[in-house]
């Protein structure tokens, strides 16, 4: 057939098909597309190529061009990005960032400029911090890109062509060779052996076998079809050619790549609690200011103006200044201590994100599982055998029957390994460097067989110079097996050339007339066959692999049989008939070891998990079952294809219980965490390839892996493991269940210091006057920005608590301040701090005479007595501070059994505040600015006794609570 013209009959029919795609319109263009894809894969090659209005010699140069004009570059287009400076002044004007600009107007309104200034420098450095924590522009389209080659190899004018992969039109026929990757998606119209590396689409490391057949079976996904190739993959092994149908943006590639560019990044639970936090604070703030100000004027009639500089004062003075910086710390002191348990973290928020964790969505290979498939058991007719070790280090041995066997010690077992290892074409490389992996080249089934064999003490280089290859018959789909044939130095039942087949066990069966038994060659019966079936629907019912192999002395029998003398006229149908049976093959990808116990704790912190895989069913339900994921209950395994079919409420139905989806494409992944998200979940998903981009974005924290996971992946993600393990996850997770502890435990510690500092005014205001103002404004900015906060910042850095992971996550529509933290702030803490403040302004009082003499201070700011009261009011919350931050630091369990020291930024935070409160009362220039004086020593022993007070008074409460806890767990047991 020639080259047909643009207006043809044939190129108007693929318009109507979908061929002809303008880029940049893959959403529009989804059902169209889809209807494409229908169409070639059912078609024969020449139809193909007459719907692409294409021969077998290539486009014309001149046709490529008009082709180009028409669908454009085959590019993948990039979405809008945010300026970084738009970036970093979005952490200037966010609620709480705000709010603390206002309060630094209001100080300089109130005649404050020191406060309004502090204030100021503490939004400033915490704006910069949260941005240079959280630079990374966004390269997801970026590292699209780059998956891209930049030449590929292509038929037009009759000739073979390099050109720019850009420049690929639909029509042009590519020419595939192993290690080239693929530049848009095609139809395969000639294949040898032709495997591809998918795993950047469907997240399995297993190569797809390629054939130029016509496909007809129903409810494939489209990585699964297996005469199309795609954009962004890579030929592992073989050779063919392929003619494009897609390009740039409506490939499949280019569909994720639109998905993820057109994801908004959705806030944080601890954005939108901290958001939530901060109204709240502006109302009590503005109430609080409102009721002083109404105390002020019209209970002890002070003028206007100075009622409400009193009040704006007291406006500021409960606004919790320093929230900001201790939430960006303890986020950053998490992220270094995940780093350190191989999770890094992007996004600061993410981390708490993670704590907030109620269902984990994750990838099987290579996530729960090592990525290394293994030959675990062995199959003869004369027994089975285990294999020990794991992974591609020839580290194990053979055991049957507590004796551990090498080939030589049985001919049945040598046979089976020799032509499980010979049959392949896969190659492993040994690592150079220690802690390194073994690489694979070729086909990870196969590569595990060189294993097998190695465990049963034979040489691969030796066996294959013994029996050298000197023909194959590579594997096709429609056989579902693949032959070699090897030359003999020792004769094989008389012959000196043998053929070894391996493939799928019913196919393999079905041929074979003959079976070892116990190193006799018998025939085969129908009781032999049923044997070698349930063996095999056995494994497979644990979602194991299973490879049978056989093999075919080539002698003279064989040329009685029909075989060709020529090795050239050697076919499938001469060779692969009247095999020997040998065993099976039985392996699996196996779990990492840590990963069991990684899910107990998930199950023990009420987390979920759901696996998400491009694996088979059978496989994925058999891991979830070993690691414990499935607790022995129902569980639905649903397909890809299954999914298609389902309505949103089926589909969440399905997930309120036990779920493994299997084969599942990008945008399925993507439905199932929106689903998840929309029944009020909060998400974790992890992902390695391009088809987990969109998903990971979406969630609400996504985890990349750091050694398999693609640069879109790692790109689109929040959180990287280094380590690619499902157990850094739950640990990931602690470290987030901790920041959100602290954080809560920091505004459990700054709200307690708002009683005392409220208590003294109330006194003086519902008074009228008749006590003096036992603490000044100053004085109360004295505890928000200067004692309290080295304290406060000390919390957040508490590692989490040794119950964190025994407990649910924690309710989405859970608030940071809770009535629950109310009360401990302000009638319980914050009463324990009030009366040692008004104890120690009424002490100094006395010791100087009162009530025998008035209160100190009545009429008289600038009374010595007066002023050392009000400097006892501000050093007994300060000493009461001190034992707070200590109870704070625990839920229930004692501080003395995390250890009363252990935190050393609290203890320099104790040791700065007491320091502080000393300078601020015998250094002159500042005793007149904070109104301060020197205390005497009599002063300082009730102070030291303030501490250990508040914090015994407190373990006695924890320790009720405590036993009250163990009371309930023997009740419930």
């Amino acid at each position: 057939m020639g080259t047909q013209n643009p207006a043809s009959p044939q190129e108007a029919a693929s318009t109507d098909s979908g061929v002809h795609l303008q880029p940049g319109r893959a959403k529009q263009a989804g059902d169209e597309s889809g209807n494409l894809i229908e169409t070639i894969r059912t078609s024969t090659i020449d139809q193909t190529l007459a719907m692409l209005g294409v021969g077998a010699g290539g486009l014309p140069s001149t046709e490529a061009t008009a082709r180009q004009q028409r669908y454009g570059k085959n590019l993948i287009e990039s979405g809008k990005k945010r300026s970084p400076i738009i970036a970093f002044l979005s952490n200037f004007t966010h609620l709480m960032a705000i709010l603390l600009w206002v309060a630094g107007i209001i100080a300089f309104i109130a005649g404050l400029p020191e406060l309004g200034v502090a204030v100021w420098l503490v939004n400033i450095i915490n704006g910069v911090f949260s941005f240079w924590q959280e630079y990374r522009a966004s390269q997801a389209t970026e590292a699209l890109k780059k998956m891209l080659p930049a030449y590929t190899n292509v038929i037009r004018d009759g000739q073979e062509q390099k050109v720019l992969a850009e420049d690929l039109v639909p029509g042009d026929i590519m020419l595939l060779a192993e290690g080239d990757k693929i530049s848009a998606d095609a139809r395969v119209i000639a294949s040898s052996d032709l495997q591809v590396n998918q795993s950047t689409l469907n997240g399995e490391s297993n190569p797809s076998r390629k054939t130029s057949d016509a496909v007809l079976e129903e409810g494939l996904s489209a990585a699964e079809i297996p005469n199309l190739v795609f954009a962004g993959t890579s030929v592992s092994e073989g050779n063919g050619r392929a003619v494009v149908i897609r390009i740039g943006m409506d490939t499949e590639f280019g569909k994720i790549a639109s998905l993820t560019q057109n994801m908004e990044d959705a806030e944080s639970p601890l954005q939108r609690d901290l958001d939530r936090l901060t109204k709240q604070v502006t109302v009590f703030a503005m109430c609080m200011g409102i009721i002083f100000f109404s105390l002020s004027m019209f209970v002890v009639h002070e003028p206007f103006a100075q009622s409400f500089i009193f009040a704006l004062g007291m406006v500021v003075a409960f606004i919790p200044e320093g929230l900001l910086p201790t939430v960006t710390l303890s986020l950053a002191m998490a992220v270094q201590r995940m780093s350190r348990r191989n999770a890094l973290v992007k996004k600061l928020s993410s981390v708490e994100a993670l704590g907030s964790t109620s269902v984990i969505c994750t990838d099987k290979t290579g996530t729960l599982t090592q990525n290394e498939m293994t030959v675990n058991h062995l199959w003869t007719a004369s027994r089975e055998y285990e294999i020990t070790g794991v992974g591609y280090a020839p580290e194990g041995a053979i055991e049957a029957g507590g004796t551990t066997y090498r080939a030589v010690d049985d001919p049945d077992l040598e046979l089976l390994l020799e032509g499980g290892l010979l049959c392949g074409n896969a190659r492993l490389h040994a690592p150079e460097e220690e802690g390194k992996r073994y690489e694979v080249y070729g086909d990870p089934t196969e590569a595990c067989l060189i294993v097998s064999a190695q465990k049963g003490g034979i040489d691969p280089a030796e066996l294959e110079s013994r029996m050298p290859r000197v023909k194959e018959l590579p594997f096709e789909s429609r056989r579902k097996r693949m032959t070699t044939v090897h030359s003999l130095e020792d004769p094989i039942d008389g012959a000196t050339r043998i053929a070894f087949t391996k493939g799928a066990p019913n196919e393999v069966v079905r041929l074979a007339d003959k079976i070892r038994v116990d190193g006799r060659v018998v025939p085969m019966t129908d009781e032999l066959r049923a044997r070698i079936m349930d063996a095999n629907d056995s494994y497979a019912a644990d979602g194991l692999r299973v490879l049978a192999v056989a093999y075919r002395p080539l002698g003279a029998e064989a040329e009685r049989q029909g075989v060709p003398a020529s090795m050239s006229a050697y076919t499938p149908e001469t060779i692969e008939c009247h095999l020997t049976f040998v065993g099976l093959e039985v392996m699996m990808d196996p779990p990492r070891p840590e990963v069991a116990a990684a899910v107990a704790e998930c199950r023990r912190a009420g987390i979920r998990i759901v696996m998400i895989t491009g694996d088979y069913g059978l496989t994925a339900a058999s891991i979830a079952r070993r690691i414990g994921i499935v607790d022995g209950g129902d569980l639905s395994v649903i397909s890809g294809f299954e999914l298609s079919k389902m309505s949103d409420d089926e589909l969440k139905e399905k997930l309120a219980g036990q779920v493994v989806f299997a084969r599942m494409a990008p945008e399925q992944k993507l439905r199932v965490v929106t689903a998840l998200q929309e029944m009020g979940e909060i998400v974790a998903v992890t992902g390695d390839g391009v088809n987990d981009a969109p998903a990971l974005k979406k969630a609400d924290i996504g985890v990349a892996m750091g050694v398999a996971g693609t640069d879109v992946a790692k790109e689109a993600a929040d959180m990287i493991l280094t380590d690619d393990n499902f157990a850094s996850i739950v640990a990931a997770i602690e470290e987030g269940r901790a920041v959100y502890s602290n954080i809560r435990k920091f505004l459990l510690y700054i709200l307690n210091s708002n009683a005392p500092e409220a208590v003294p005014n109330a006194v003086y205001l519902l008074s009228g006057g008749a006590v003096p103002l036992p603490l000044t404004t100053m004085q109360i900015l004295t505890i928000d920005l200067g004692t309290d906060m080295l304290p406060a910042l000390g919390l957040g850095t508490e590692p989490p608590e040794g119950t964190v992971m025994d407990q649910p996550p924690r309710d989405p529509n859970e608030r940071l301040l809770n009535p629950r933290v109310l009360v401990k702030a302000f009638l319980w803490y914050g009463l324990m701090g009030s009366i040692a403040a008004m104890i120690g302004y009424f002490l100094v009082n006395i010791l100087n005479g009162w009530p025998a003499v008035p209160l100190a201070g009545i009429g008289n700011d600038a009374d010595p007595v007066y002023i050392q009261a009000t400097t006892m009011t501000l050093a007994g919350i300060v000493f009461a501070q001190i034992g707070q931050v200590m109870n704070c630091r625990t839920e229930k369990t004692s501080v003395f059994k995390i250890g009363l020291l252990a935190n050393r930024q609290i203890v320099i935070g104790i040791v700065f505040e007491v320091a502080l409160i000393v300078f601020l009362t015998v250094f002159p220039p500042l005793q007149s600015v904070f109104h301060t004086a020197p205390l005497a020593w009599q002063d300082y022993v009730f102070l030291c006794c303030i501490p250990p007070v508040v914090i015994a008074i407190e373990e006695a409460r924890k320790a009720w609570l405590r036993r009250r806890d163990a009371r309930r767990a023997a009740r419930q047991a």
